[in-house]
Protein backbone atom coordinates (compact mmCIF):
# COMPACT_ATOMS: atom_id res chain seq x y z
CA UNK A 1 0.00 0.00 0.00
CA UNK A 2 1.31 3.40 -0.90
CA UNK A 3 2.09 5.67 2.04
CA UNK A 4 2.18 9.43 2.01
CA UNK A 5 5.60 10.96 2.45
CA UNK A 6 5.86 14.39 4.01
CA UNK A 7 6.63 15.78 0.53
CA UNK A 8 2.87 15.78 -0.15
CA UNK A 9 2.35 19.46 0.58
CA UNK A 10 5.74 20.95 -0.18
CA UNK A 11 5.63 24.68 -0.24
CA UNK A 12 2.15 24.91 1.16
CA UNK A 13 1.45 28.21 2.90
CA UNK A 14 4.94 29.37 2.02
CA UNK A 15 3.97 31.51 -0.91
CA UNK A 16 6.16 29.36 -3.20
CA UNK A 17 5.83 30.18 -6.90
CA UNK A 18 5.11 26.55 -7.77
CA UNK A 19 3.81 27.34 -11.20
CA UNK A 20 6.50 29.70 -12.47
CA UNK A 21 8.63 28.97 -15.52
CA UNK A 22 11.92 27.12 -14.92
CA UNK A 23 15.08 29.20 -14.76
CA UNK A 24 17.80 28.91 -17.38
CA UNK A 25 19.94 26.63 -15.23
CA UNK A 26 16.97 24.34 -14.68
CA UNK A 27 16.43 24.13 -18.45
CA UNK A 28 20.09 23.26 -18.94
CA UNK A 29 19.90 20.56 -16.29
CA UNK A 30 17.03 18.82 -18.09
CA UNK A 31 19.52 17.25 -20.51
CA UNK A 32 21.01 15.46 -17.49
CA UNK A 33 17.64 14.10 -16.35
CA UNK A 34 16.47 16.97 -14.14
CA UNK A 35 12.68 17.05 -13.81
CA UNK A 36 11.24 20.32 -12.42
CA UNK A 37 8.85 20.31 -9.52
CA UNK A 38 5.30 20.05 -10.92
CA UNK A 39 2.84 22.86 -10.50
CA UNK A 40 0.48 22.54 -7.57
CA UNK A 41 -2.91 24.10 -8.14
CA UNK A 42 -4.19 26.79 -5.83
CA UNK A 43 -7.09 24.58 -4.76
CA UNK A 44 -4.72 21.77 -3.83
CA UNK A 45 -2.63 24.19 -1.79
CA UNK A 46 -5.68 25.44 0.08
CA UNK A 47 -7.45 22.07 0.30
CA UNK A 48 -4.91 19.25 -0.31
CA UNK A 49 -6.30 16.03 -1.78
CA UNK A 50 -6.23 12.76 0.10
CA UNK A 51 -3.76 10.10 -0.93
CA UNK A 52 -5.09 7.18 -2.92
CA UNK A 53 -3.32 3.92 -2.05
CA UNK A 54 -1.50 2.22 -4.90
CA UNK A 55 -2.96 -0.73 -6.77
CA UNK A 56 0.05 -2.99 -6.36
CA UNK A 57 -1.11 -4.64 -3.14
CA UNK A 58 -4.62 -5.23 -4.45
CA UNK A 59 -3.24 -6.71 -7.66
CA UNK A 60 -1.01 -9.14 -5.77
CA UNK A 61 -3.98 -10.21 -3.62
CA UNK A 62 -6.20 -10.49 -6.72
CA UNK A 63 -8.77 -8.12 -5.21
CA UNK A 64 -11.09 -6.49 -7.77
CA UNK A 65 -10.91 -2.68 -8.06
CA UNK A 66 -14.44 -2.09 -6.76
CA UNK A 67 -13.73 -4.20 -3.67
CA UNK A 68 -10.41 -2.43 -3.17
CA UNK A 69 -12.16 0.95 -3.29
CA UNK A 70 -14.59 -0.21 -0.63
CA UNK A 71 -11.74 -1.42 1.58
CA UNK A 72 -9.98 1.92 1.18
CA UNK A 73 -13.10 3.77 2.31
CA UNK A 74 -13.49 1.37 5.24
CA UNK A 75 -9.85 1.81 6.27
CA UNK A 76 -10.37 5.52 7.02
CA UNK A 77 -12.10 4.49 10.24
CA UNK A 78 -11.43 0.76 10.30
CA UNK A 79 -7.65 1.16 10.47
CA UNK A 80 -7.67 3.64 13.38
CA UNK A 81 -10.29 1.58 15.24
CA UNK A 82 -8.18 -1.57 14.83
CA UNK A 83 -5.08 0.18 16.20
CA UNK A 84 -7.15 1.58 19.10
CA UNK A 85 -8.53 -1.90 19.82
CA UNK A 86 -5.00 -3.28 20.15
CA UNK A 87 -4.05 -0.35 22.39
CA UNK A 88 -7.12 -0.92 24.55
CA UNK A 89 -6.43 -4.63 24.98
CA UNK A 90 -2.89 -3.85 26.11
CA UNK A 91 -4.02 -1.16 28.55
CA UNK A 92 -6.90 -3.06 30.13
CA UNK A 93 -5.06 -6.36 30.49
CA UNK A 94 -4.72 -6.93 34.28
CA UNK A 95 -5.43 -3.27 34.89
CA UNK A 96 -5.97 -3.97 38.60
CA UNK A 97 -2.33 -5.08 38.97
CA UNK A 98 -0.37 -4.25 40.97
CA UNK A 99 -3.06 -4.40 43.62
CA UNK A 100 -1.66 -1.39 45.42
CA UNK A 101 -1.91 2.37 45.70
CA UNK A 102 1.08 3.31 43.58
CA UNK A 103 2.92 6.63 43.62
CA UNK A 104 0.58 9.68 43.54
CA UNK A 105 -2.53 7.52 43.29
CA UNK A 106 -2.54 8.00 47.04
CA UNK A 107 -3.73 11.57 46.42
CA UNK A 108 -5.89 11.46 43.31
CA UNK A 109 -7.77 8.20 43.91
CA UNK A 110 -8.94 9.33 47.34
CA UNK A 111 -9.64 12.93 46.30
CA UNK A 112 -11.68 11.63 43.37
CA UNK A 113 -13.73 9.35 45.63
CA UNK A 114 -14.54 12.23 47.98
CA UNK A 115 -15.30 14.57 45.09
CA UNK A 116 -17.88 12.36 43.39
CA UNK A 117 -19.56 11.53 46.68
CA UNK A 118 -19.70 14.91 48.39
CA UNK A 119 -18.62 17.55 45.85
CA UNK A 120 -15.30 18.51 47.44
CA UNK A 121 -12.06 16.81 48.47
CA UNK A 122 -11.65 15.66 52.05
CA UNK A 123 -8.71 15.54 54.44
CA UNK A 124 -7.82 11.85 54.55
CA UNK A 125 -6.01 10.34 57.53
CA UNK A 126 -2.51 9.02 57.02
CA UNK A 127 -1.86 5.32 56.40
CA UNK A 128 -5.41 4.72 55.18
CA UNK A 129 -4.32 3.13 51.88
CA UNK A 130 -4.02 -0.39 53.30
CA UNK A 131 -7.51 -0.19 54.75
CA UNK A 132 -8.89 0.93 51.39
CA UNK A 133 -7.28 -2.02 49.62
CA UNK A 134 -8.54 -4.43 52.25
CA UNK A 135 -12.12 -3.19 52.58
CA UNK A 136 -12.97 0.16 50.98
CA UNK A 137 -16.53 0.09 52.29
CA UNK A 138 -15.21 0.30 55.85
CA UNK A 139 -13.36 3.57 55.22
CA UNK A 140 -15.55 6.65 55.76
CA UNK A 141 -15.16 9.68 53.52
CA UNK A 142 -13.76 12.57 55.60
CA UNK A 143 -16.03 15.59 55.78
CA UNK A 144 -13.24 17.98 56.76
CA UNK A 145 -12.09 19.80 53.60
CA UNK A 146 -8.70 18.89 52.18
CA UNK A 147 -6.17 21.33 50.74
CA UNK A 148 -5.60 20.25 47.14
CA UNK A 149 -3.32 21.91 44.60
CA UNK A 150 -4.87 20.82 41.31
CA UNK A 151 -8.22 21.74 39.72
CA UNK A 152 -11.00 19.16 39.86
CA UNK A 153 -11.69 17.92 36.29
CA UNK A 154 -9.14 15.09 36.30
CA UNK A 155 -10.40 13.89 39.68
CA UNK A 156 -14.01 14.00 38.48
CA UNK A 157 -13.00 11.74 35.60
CA UNK A 158 -11.15 9.31 37.88
CA UNK A 159 -14.09 9.36 40.27
CA UNK A 160 -16.51 8.40 37.49
CA UNK A 161 -14.61 5.13 37.08
CA UNK A 162 -14.76 4.60 40.83
CA UNK A 163 -18.51 5.09 40.76
CA UNK A 164 -18.78 2.39 38.10
CA UNK A 165 -16.37 -0.19 39.51
CA UNK A 166 -15.87 0.75 43.14
CA UNK A 167 -13.15 2.26 45.25
CA UNK A 168 -10.56 -0.23 43.97
CA UNK A 169 -7.41 -0.10 41.83
CA UNK A 170 -9.41 -1.13 38.76
CA UNK A 171 -12.04 1.48 39.52
CA UNK A 172 -9.69 4.43 39.89
CA UNK A 173 -7.60 3.41 36.86
CA UNK A 174 -10.52 2.61 34.56
CA UNK A 175 -11.27 6.05 33.09
CA UNK A 176 -7.59 6.89 32.63
CA UNK A 177 -7.23 3.68 30.60
CA UNK A 178 -10.30 4.64 28.56
CA UNK A 179 -8.82 8.06 27.75
CA UNK A 180 -5.44 6.49 26.96
CA UNK A 181 -7.13 4.16 24.47
CA UNK A 182 -9.24 6.89 22.88
CA UNK A 183 -6.16 9.10 22.54
CA UNK A 184 -4.62 6.43 20.28
CA UNK A 185 -7.73 6.58 18.10
CA UNK A 186 -7.56 10.39 18.07
CA UNK A 187 -3.92 10.38 17.01
CA UNK A 188 -4.64 7.96 14.16
CA UNK A 189 -7.32 10.29 12.83
CA UNK A 190 -5.28 13.45 13.43
CA UNK A 191 -2.22 11.93 11.75
CA UNK A 192 -4.38 10.85 8.83
CA UNK A 193 -5.64 14.40 8.37
CA UNK A 194 -2.18 15.95 8.78
CA UNK A 195 -0.42 13.67 6.31
CA UNK A 196 -3.46 12.97 4.10
CA UNK A 197 -2.68 9.27 4.55
CA UNK A 198 -4.55 6.60 6.48
CA UNK A 199 -1.39 4.52 6.58
CA UNK A 200 0.74 7.21 8.21
CA UNK A 201 -2.10 8.16 10.56
CA UNK A 202 -2.37 4.58 11.78
CA UNK A 203 1.41 4.41 12.08
CA UNK A 204 1.40 7.45 14.39
CA UNK A 205 -1.32 5.82 16.52
CA UNK A 206 0.60 2.54 16.62
CA UNK A 207 3.72 4.32 17.88
CA UNK A 208 1.64 5.92 20.64
CA UNK A 209 0.12 2.54 21.51
CA UNK A 210 3.58 1.05 22.09
CA UNK A 211 5.14 3.98 23.92
CA UNK A 212 6.01 2.91 27.45
CA UNK A 213 5.34 6.24 29.16
CA UNK A 214 1.92 6.64 27.57
CA UNK A 215 1.18 2.99 28.40
CA UNK A 216 2.13 3.30 32.09
CA UNK A 217 0.29 6.59 32.48
CA UNK A 218 -2.80 5.01 30.88
CA UNK A 219 -2.76 2.42 33.67
CA UNK A 220 -2.20 4.78 36.59
CA UNK A 221 -4.67 7.16 38.25
CA UNK A 222 -2.63 10.33 37.77
CA UNK A 223 -3.70 13.58 36.11
CA UNK A 224 -1.07 14.05 33.41
CA UNK A 225 -2.50 11.63 30.87
CA UNK A 226 -5.88 13.33 31.25
CA UNK A 227 -4.21 16.66 30.40
CA UNK A 228 -2.61 14.98 27.38
CA UNK A 229 -5.99 13.71 26.19
CA UNK A 230 -7.61 17.14 26.24
CA UNK A 231 -4.56 18.78 24.63
CA UNK A 232 -4.62 16.22 21.81
CA UNK A 233 -8.38 16.64 21.36
CA UNK A 234 -7.95 20.43 21.16
CA UNK A 235 -5.20 20.01 18.55
CA UNK A 236 -7.47 17.76 16.51
CA UNK A 237 -10.28 20.34 16.66
CA UNK A 238 -7.94 23.06 15.40
CA UNK A 239 -6.69 20.89 12.53
CA UNK A 240 -10.28 20.22 11.42
CA UNK A 241 -11.05 23.93 11.74
CA UNK A 242 -8.03 24.73 9.58
CA UNK A 243 -9.17 22.41 6.82
CA UNK A 244 -12.72 23.76 6.83
CA UNK A 245 -11.75 27.43 6.84
CA UNK A 246 -9.30 26.93 3.97
CA UNK A 247 -11.93 25.04 1.99
CA UNK A 248 -14.30 27.94 2.54
CA UNK A 249 -11.66 30.32 1.20
CA UNK A 250 -11.08 28.13 -1.84
CA UNK A 251 -14.82 27.97 -2.59
CA UNK A 252 -15.06 31.78 -2.49
CA UNK A 253 -12.20 32.44 -4.94
CA UNK A 254 -12.93 33.09 -8.64
CA UNK A 255 -12.48 30.53 -11.41
CA UNK A 256 -11.18 31.61 -14.83
CA UNK A 257 -12.47 30.60 -18.26
CA UNK A 258 -10.46 27.38 -18.17
CA UNK A 259 -11.92 26.35 -14.81
CA UNK A 260 -8.72 27.11 -12.89
CA UNK A 261 -8.98 28.63 -9.41
CA UNK A 262 -7.27 32.00 -9.20
CA UNK A 263 -6.10 34.08 -6.21
CA UNK A 264 -8.00 37.26 -5.45
CA UNK A 265 -6.60 39.88 -3.09
CA UNK A 266 -9.97 41.48 -2.31
CA UNK A 267 -11.67 38.20 -1.38
CA UNK A 268 -8.62 36.93 0.52
CA UNK A 269 -8.47 40.09 2.64
CA UNK A 270 -12.18 40.73 3.25
CA UNK A 271 -13.89 37.34 3.38
CA UNK A 272 -15.35 36.50 6.77
CA UNK A 273 -14.91 32.84 7.56
CA UNK A 274 -18.10 32.70 9.61
CA UNK A 275 -19.12 30.25 12.31
CA UNK A 276 -16.21 28.04 13.38
CA UNK A 277 -17.56 25.50 15.90
CA UNK A 278 -14.40 23.38 15.87
CA UNK A 279 -12.43 26.32 17.21
CA UNK A 280 -14.94 26.67 20.04
CA UNK A 281 -14.57 22.94 20.68
CA UNK A 282 -10.83 23.49 20.98
CA UNK A 283 -11.51 26.21 23.55
CA UNK A 284 -13.60 23.79 25.61
CA UNK A 285 -10.92 21.09 25.40
CA UNK A 286 -8.17 23.51 26.42
CA UNK A 287 -10.32 24.73 29.30
CA UNK A 288 -10.70 21.13 30.48
CA UNK A 289 -6.95 20.65 30.09
CA UNK A 290 -5.98 23.45 32.47
CA UNK A 291 -8.96 22.58 34.68
CA UNK A 292 -7.06 19.33 35.22
CA UNK A 293 -3.56 20.79 35.68
CA UNK A 294 -2.41 24.35 35.17
CA UNK A 295 0.24 23.53 32.57
CA UNK A 296 -2.67 23.41 30.13
CA UNK A 297 -2.60 27.23 30.19
CA UNK A 298 0.67 27.28 28.26
CA UNK A 299 -0.84 25.02 25.63
CA UNK A 300 -3.78 27.41 25.31
CA UNK A 301 -1.41 30.29 24.56
CA UNK A 302 0.70 28.28 22.10
CA UNK A 303 -2.25 26.82 20.20
CA UNK A 304 -3.95 30.22 20.08
CA UNK A 305 -0.91 31.72 18.35
CA UNK A 306 -0.62 28.72 16.05
CA UNK A 307 -4.19 28.90 14.76
CA UNK A 308 -3.88 32.63 14.07
CA UNK A 309 -0.73 31.99 12.03
CA UNK A 310 -2.63 29.32 10.13
CA UNK A 311 -5.19 31.97 9.17
CA UNK A 312 -2.37 34.23 7.98
CA UNK A 313 -1.02 31.43 5.78
CA UNK A 314 -4.46 30.70 4.34
CA UNK A 315 -5.14 34.30 3.38
CA UNK A 316 -1.65 34.70 1.92
CA UNK A 317 -2.12 31.60 -0.23
CA UNK A 318 -5.53 32.89 -1.35
CA UNK A 319 -3.85 36.07 -2.62
CA UNK A 320 -3.94 38.58 0.25
CA UNK A 321 -1.32 41.30 -0.20
CA UNK A 322 -1.34 42.09 3.52
CA UNK A 323 -2.37 38.82 5.20
CA UNK A 324 -1.43 39.90 8.74
CA UNK A 325 -3.59 43.00 8.50
CA UNK A 326 -6.43 40.92 7.04
CA UNK A 327 -6.24 38.48 9.94
CA UNK A 328 -6.06 41.35 12.42
CA UNK A 329 -9.27 42.81 11.00
CA UNK A 330 -11.25 39.66 10.27
CA UNK A 331 -9.99 36.75 12.36
CA UNK A 332 -8.14 37.82 15.49
CA UNK A 333 -11.12 38.89 17.62
CA UNK A 334 -13.27 35.83 16.73
CA UNK A 335 -10.26 33.58 17.34
CA UNK A 336 -9.74 35.09 20.79
CA UNK A 337 -13.36 34.91 21.90
CA UNK A 338 -13.87 31.36 20.62
CA UNK A 339 -10.94 30.04 22.65
CA UNK A 340 -9.79 32.11 25.62
CA UNK A 341 -13.15 33.14 27.20
CA UNK A 342 -14.57 29.70 26.39
CA UNK A 343 -11.63 28.05 28.17
CA UNK A 344 -11.96 30.36 31.18
CA UNK A 345 -15.69 29.71 31.52
CA UNK A 346 -15.04 25.97 31.23
CA UNK A 347 -12.46 26.24 33.99
CA UNK A 348 -14.81 28.08 36.36
CA UNK A 349 -17.67 25.67 35.67
CA UNK A 350 -15.37 22.79 36.62
CA UNK A 351 -15.37 24.14 40.19
CA UNK A 352 -19.15 23.80 40.50
CA UNK A 353 -18.94 21.10 43.18
CA UNK A 354 -16.70 23.27 45.35
CA UNK A 355 -18.96 26.30 44.80
CA UNK A 356 -22.36 24.74 45.55
CA UNK A 357 -21.40 22.56 48.50
CA UNK A 358 -20.11 25.51 50.52
CA UNK A 359 -17.72 23.21 52.41
CA UNK A 360 -14.56 23.08 50.34
CA UNK A 361 -11.17 24.34 51.46
CA UNK A 362 -11.10 28.18 51.50
CA UNK A 363 -14.73 28.16 50.33
CA UNK A 364 -15.79 30.72 52.96
CA UNK A 365 -12.59 32.77 52.95
CA UNK A 366 -14.32 35.85 51.47
CA UNK A 367 -16.86 35.90 54.33
CA UNK A 368 -14.20 35.52 57.05
CA UNK A 369 -10.55 36.50 56.50
CA UNK A 370 -11.33 38.33 53.24
CA UNK A 371 -14.20 40.36 54.62
CA UNK A 372 -13.96 44.09 53.97
CA UNK A 373 -11.81 43.76 50.86
CA UNK A 374 -11.99 46.45 48.17
CA UNK A 375 -13.24 43.69 45.88
CA UNK A 376 -16.22 42.89 48.12
CA UNK A 377 -18.62 43.86 45.33
CA UNK A 378 -17.73 40.56 43.64
CA UNK A 379 -19.55 37.37 44.67
CA UNK A 380 -18.04 35.71 47.74
CA UNK A 381 -17.50 32.41 45.94
CA UNK A 382 -15.50 34.13 43.18
CA UNK A 383 -13.24 35.99 45.63
CA UNK A 384 -12.75 32.83 47.66
CA UNK A 385 -11.84 30.91 44.51
CA UNK A 386 -9.37 33.61 43.46
CA UNK A 387 -7.72 33.50 46.89
CA UNK A 388 -7.52 29.72 46.70
CA UNK A 389 -5.87 29.93 43.28
CA UNK A 390 -3.25 32.42 44.48
CA UNK A 391 -2.36 30.13 47.38
CA UNK A 392 -2.06 27.17 45.01
CA UNK A 393 0.19 29.17 42.68
CA UNK A 394 2.49 30.06 45.57
CA UNK A 395 2.64 26.38 46.48
CA UNK A 396 3.58 25.28 42.97
CA UNK A 397 6.34 27.83 42.36
CA UNK A 398 7.73 27.22 45.84
CA UNK A 399 7.83 23.42 45.53
CA UNK A 400 11.59 22.94 45.72
CA UNK A 401 11.91 20.00 48.10
CA UNK A 402 14.16 17.29 46.72
CA UNK A 403 12.85 13.98 45.43
CA UNK A 404 14.60 10.76 44.49
CA UNK A 405 13.09 10.73 41.01
CA UNK A 406 13.07 14.41 40.10
CA UNK A 407 14.66 15.29 36.78
CA UNK A 408 15.64 18.28 34.68
CA UNK A 409 13.60 18.81 31.49
CA UNK A 410 16.84 18.77 29.49
CA UNK A 411 17.10 15.06 30.22
CA UNK A 412 13.55 14.08 29.33
CA UNK A 413 13.98 13.30 25.63
CA UNK A 414 16.84 10.91 26.34
CA UNK A 415 14.94 9.40 29.32
CA UNK A 416 17.61 10.47 31.77
CA UNK A 417 15.68 9.84 35.00
CA UNK A 418 12.45 7.82 34.86
CA UNK A 419 10.11 7.52 37.84
CA UNK A 420 9.55 4.27 39.69
CA UNK A 421 5.87 4.09 40.66
CA UNK A 422 6.06 0.71 42.33
CA UNK A 423 8.82 -1.70 43.32
CA UNK A 424 8.60 -4.99 45.15
CA UNK A 425 11.33 -7.52 45.78
CA UNK A 426 10.64 -11.21 46.34
CA UNK A 427 13.07 -13.64 47.94
CA UNK A 428 13.41 -17.31 47.09
CA UNK A 429 13.46 -16.79 43.33
CA UNK A 430 15.18 -19.90 41.93
CA UNK A 431 15.48 -18.49 38.39
CA UNK A 432 17.77 -15.68 39.58
CA UNK A 433 21.43 -16.00 40.46
CA UNK A 434 20.81 -13.62 43.36
CA UNK A 435 17.85 -15.62 44.63
CA UNK A 436 15.57 -12.60 44.22
CA UNK A 437 12.85 -11.50 41.83
CA UNK A 438 11.76 -7.92 41.22
CA UNK A 439 8.42 -6.40 40.21
CA UNK A 440 8.44 -2.76 39.13
CA UNK A 441 6.22 -0.21 37.40
CA UNK A 442 8.64 2.24 35.80
CA UNK A 443 7.31 5.38 34.10
CA UNK A 444 9.67 5.45 31.13
CA UNK A 445 9.10 5.85 27.41
CA UNK A 446 10.02 3.12 24.96
CA UNK A 447 13.74 3.97 24.66
CA UNK A 448 14.22 3.37 20.93
CA UNK A 449 11.12 5.42 20.13
CA UNK A 450 12.25 8.38 22.24
CA UNK A 451 15.83 8.30 21.01
CA UNK A 452 14.61 8.17 17.42
CA UNK A 453 12.30 11.08 18.30
CA UNK A 454 15.37 13.22 19.06
CA UNK A 455 16.41 12.91 15.40
CA UNK A 456 12.80 13.28 14.27
CA UNK A 457 12.44 16.58 16.11
CA UNK A 458 15.60 17.89 14.46
CA UNK A 459 14.11 16.90 11.09
CA UNK A 460 10.77 18.53 11.94
CA UNK A 461 12.43 21.80 12.95
CA UNK A 462 14.53 21.76 9.78
CA UNK A 463 11.48 21.09 7.65
CA UNK A 464 9.55 23.88 9.34
CA UNK A 465 12.34 26.46 9.00
CA UNK A 466 13.61 25.61 5.52
CA UNK A 467 10.63 23.99 3.79
CA UNK A 468 8.05 26.04 5.67
CA UNK A 469 5.89 22.95 6.10
CA UNK A 470 2.94 23.88 8.31
CA UNK A 471 2.63 20.30 9.59
CA UNK A 472 6.17 20.34 10.90
CA UNK A 473 5.44 23.66 12.58
CA UNK A 474 2.28 22.27 14.17
CA UNK A 475 4.14 19.24 15.53
CA UNK A 476 6.95 21.43 16.87
CA UNK A 477 4.37 23.69 18.52
CA UNK A 478 2.76 20.73 20.28
CA UNK A 479 6.10 19.55 21.65
CA UNK A 480 7.18 23.05 22.69
CA UNK A 481 3.87 23.81 24.41
CA UNK A 482 4.19 20.75 26.63
CA UNK A 483 7.94 20.86 27.22
CA UNK A 484 9.39 24.38 27.10
CA UNK A 485 7.38 25.89 30.02
CA UNK A 486 9.09 23.55 32.48
CA UNK A 487 12.45 25.17 31.71
CA UNK A 488 11.21 28.32 33.47
CA UNK A 489 10.86 26.37 36.74
CA UNK A 490 14.32 24.85 37.02
CA UNK A 491 14.30 24.99 40.81
CA UNK A 492 10.88 23.36 41.10
CA UNK A 493 10.57 19.62 41.76
CA UNK A 494 9.53 18.18 38.40
CA UNK A 495 9.39 14.69 36.90
CA UNK A 496 9.79 12.93 33.58
CA UNK A 497 6.19 11.74 33.48
CA UNK A 498 5.06 15.36 32.89
CA UNK A 499 6.35 14.77 29.36
CA UNK A 500 3.39 12.51 28.55
CA UNK A 501 1.54 15.68 27.49
CA UNK A 502 3.67 15.97 24.34
CA UNK A 503 4.24 12.27 23.63
CA UNK A 504 1.61 12.23 20.80
CA UNK A 505 3.53 14.97 19.03
CA UNK A 506 6.76 13.00 19.36
CA UNK A 507 4.97 10.12 17.64
CA UNK A 508 3.82 12.46 14.86
CA UNK A 509 7.42 13.69 14.47
CA UNK A 510 8.72 10.12 14.17
CA UNK A 511 5.96 9.35 11.66
CA UNK A 512 6.97 12.34 9.54
CA UNK A 513 10.59 11.18 9.63
CA UNK A 514 9.62 7.62 8.66
CA UNK A 515 7.53 8.99 5.80
CA UNK A 516 10.57 10.89 4.56
CA UNK A 517 12.70 7.74 4.82
CA UNK A 518 10.19 5.82 2.71
CA UNK A 519 10.15 8.66 0.20
CA UNK A 520 7.51 10.07 -2.13
CA UNK A 521 5.35 7.75 -4.17
CA UNK A 522 6.44 7.50 -7.76
CA UNK A 523 4.39 9.30 -10.36
CA UNK A 524 1.77 10.62 -7.93
CA UNK A 525 1.16 14.14 -9.11
CA UNK A 526 2.21 16.63 -6.44
CA UNK A 527 4.55 14.10 -4.91
CA UNK A 528 6.50 13.57 -8.11
CA UNK A 529 8.59 16.59 -7.17
CA UNK A 530 11.66 14.43 -6.60
CA UNK A 531 11.71 13.60 -10.29
CA UNK A 532 10.55 10.01 -9.77
CA UNK A 533 8.28 8.48 -12.38
CA UNK A 534 6.49 5.18 -12.38
CA UNK A 535 9.11 3.85 -14.84
CA UNK A 536 12.12 5.13 -12.93
CA UNK A 537 13.93 2.02 -11.60
CA UNK A 538 16.23 4.14 -9.44
CA UNK A 539 13.27 5.79 -7.77
CA UNK A 540 11.50 2.48 -7.19
CA UNK A 541 14.66 0.95 -5.74
CA UNK A 542 15.18 3.94 -3.43
CA UNK A 543 11.58 3.69 -2.22
CA UNK A 544 11.87 -0.04 -1.61
CA UNK A 545 15.00 0.43 0.46
CA UNK A 546 13.36 3.29 2.33
CA UNK A 547 10.32 1.17 3.12
CA UNK A 548 12.54 -1.64 4.41
CA UNK A 549 14.52 0.77 6.61
CA UNK A 550 11.36 2.37 8.03
CA UNK A 551 9.80 -1.04 8.61
CA UNK A 552 12.86 -2.26 10.50
CA UNK A 553 12.78 0.83 12.74
CA UNK A 554 9.10 0.27 13.56
CA UNK A 555 9.69 -3.41 14.32
CA UNK A 556 12.60 -2.51 16.61
CA UNK A 557 10.40 -0.06 18.50
CA UNK A 558 7.70 -2.72 18.94
CA UNK A 559 10.33 -5.22 20.09
CA UNK A 560 11.68 -2.65 22.55
CA UNK A 561 8.20 -2.16 24.00
CA UNK A 562 7.78 -5.92 24.42
CA UNK A 563 11.23 -6.20 26.01
CA UNK A 564 10.34 -3.59 28.64
CA UNK A 565 6.82 -4.96 29.16
CA UNK A 566 7.63 -6.40 32.64
CA UNK A 567 8.75 -2.94 33.81
CA UNK A 568 5.58 -1.34 32.50
CA UNK A 569 3.17 -3.80 34.11
CA UNK A 570 4.80 -4.71 37.43
CA UNK A 571 5.42 -8.30 36.27
CA UNK A 572 7.77 -10.21 38.57
CA UNK A 573 10.99 -11.25 36.82
CA UNK A 574 14.36 -12.56 38.07
CA UNK A 575 16.55 -9.77 39.37
CA UNK A 576 19.16 -10.60 36.70
CA UNK A 577 16.65 -9.85 33.94
CA UNK A 578 15.53 -6.71 35.74
CA UNK A 579 19.14 -5.44 35.85
CA UNK A 580 19.57 -6.27 32.15
CA UNK A 581 16.83 -3.73 31.46
CA UNK A 582 18.52 -0.96 33.44
CA UNK A 583 20.35 0.35 30.39
CA UNK A 584 21.45 3.55 32.13
CA UNK A 585 22.69 3.90 35.69
CA UNK A 586 20.19 6.72 36.27
CA UNK A 587 17.28 4.31 35.71
CA UNK A 588 17.91 2.53 39.01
Amino acid sequence: MTSTAPETQRGQDAGDPLGEQPTSWQRRLRRFGHVPRPETSLRDRLDPPWTRPGRQVWSVLAIPPHVADRLVRWSAWGGPLLVALVAGLLRFWRLDQPNAVIFDETYYAKDAWALVNQGYEGSWPKDVDKLILKDPSSVPIPTDPGYVVHPPVGKWIIGFGEQLFGFTPFGWRFMVAVLGTISVLLLCRIGRRLFRSTFLGCLAGLLLAVDGLHFVMSRTALLDLIVMFFVLAAFGCLVVDRDRSRRRLADALPVDEEGVLRPDARIAETLRLGWRPWRIGAGVMLGLAFATKWNGLYVLAAFGLMTVLWDVGARRTAGAARPYMAVLRRDLVPAFFSTVPVAIVTYIVSWTGWIVTDKGYYRNWAATEGKGSSWSWLPDWLRSLWHYETQVYDFHVGLTSGHTYESNPWSWLVLGRPVSYFYEEQAGCKESSTGKCAAEVLAIGTPLLWWLACFALAYVVWRWLFRRDWRAGAIACGVAAGWVPWFFYQERTIFLFYAVVFVPFLCLAVTMLLGAIVGPAAGTGARADLGLTSKDPTGERRRTLGAIAAGVLVLLIIWNFIYFWPLYTGTSIPEDLWRDRMWLDTWV
